[in-house]
């Protein structure tokens, strides 16, 4: 099966500008711009961070209060011709497990208004590489094929676009790398693909473009190493459970890649550092030195919250 999108030659296929939404007196997306051009885009943040509202709005399934967004050069809200060229796979929508996966697939089709909803199925469940197991019922489906049969029913209509919230959830690591194979072949046919993870290193392998939320701002955005260079100029801070703190606070003081030192009331040092890394190799020798018994070393900054609200300025 060959599904050709036309893509968009005269500019970006997603424009959000200043766009910001609240609810009540909570803020859940604050002043956003940037633009999305064809190939995949990497959508990543903690959860919570705004990313499911921010697509919600791209989608046209909610309304902005501040800013707009524009798909293909129009406006996204009440535009039903503009949904037809919109292929939206939502994190937490459910498969009926009494359907087989075509007739799943074909549903979708026949509510897209595809003219041959039975053959336009059975090329998209083609495509996801799920022909075998296109006439079984989904409730005996594993949670990876269930993802890609929904996405099947996600590209039945051929769209150009494609809106993917968190589709890697639950997913073990071989049927993520399929997953992934499956949308790079997406991507080289011409589609846009915006695709939200909370996971870096499922961005890093995928997205050609990232853009980093945070408490609903715009964190950062560019290729991944980019953004990987962005991260490790922060700080990092090291717990360090020891049999001497003090002595061992020391010796850290003086190691060129240890900014401060502090010791806990409990009685453990955190240890400050741009170079974690350098950091733990230096420990073990430090410790012999200092005679000092180590317990445990154990990083602080590993969240997604930490790094992004470092990348904001919080």
């Amino acid at each position: 099966m060959t599904m050709t999108a036309p893509g968009n030659s005269n500019g970006p296929v997603i424009s959000v500008s200043g766009v910001s939404r609240w609810f009540g007196n909570v803020v859940s997306v604050s002043d956003i711009s940037f633009d999305v051009f064809p190939g995949i885009t990497g959508l990543l943040g903690p959860n919570g961070a705004g990313k499911t509202t921010l697509l919600r709005m791209i989608t046209g399934l909610a309304a902005t209060s501040e800013g707009q967004v524009t798909v293909f050069g129009e406006s996204v809200r009440n535009n039903p011709e503009l949904y037809r060229r919109i292929g939206v796979m939502s994190e937490h929508e459910a498969v009926y497990d009494f359907l087989t996966g075509r007739n799943f697939v074909q549903f979708a089709a026949t509510m897209r208004g595809v003219a041959d909803a039975k053959q336009a199925a059975a090329e998209a469940i083609e495509q996801v590489g799920l022909t075998f197991a296109a006439d079984r019922k989904m409730g005996g489906y594993s949670r990876g094929m269930k993802q890609r049969m929904r996405l099947a029913a996600t590209i039945v209509h051929d769209p150009e676009l494609l809106i993917l919230d968190e589709p890697l959830n639950g997913a073990d690591p071989r049927q993520r790398v399929h997953f992934q194979e499956l949308l790079k072949n997406l991507a080289k046919q011409g589609r846009t693909i915006v695709i939200s993870s909370h996971i870096l290193e499922e961005v890093e392998s995928l997205a050609d473009r990232v853009l980093l939320i945070v408490n609903g701002k715009l964190a950062a955005s560019g290729d991944y190493r980019s953004i990987r260079a962005a991260l490790n100029e922060r700080p990092y801070h090291v717990r360090v459970t020891s049999s001497d703190s003090r002595s061992l606070a020391s010796g850290l003081v003086k190691l060129p890649e240890v900014e401060a030192v502090n010791i806990d009331p409990d009685g453990a040092l955190i240890a400050q550092a741009r170079n974690v890394l350098a950091l733990q190799m230096a420990l073990p020798k430090l410790a012999l030195e200092s005679g000092v018994r180590l317990v445990r070393v154990e990083p602080l900054d590993d969240s997604l919250e930490s790094v992004f609200s470092y990348l904001v300025g919080d």
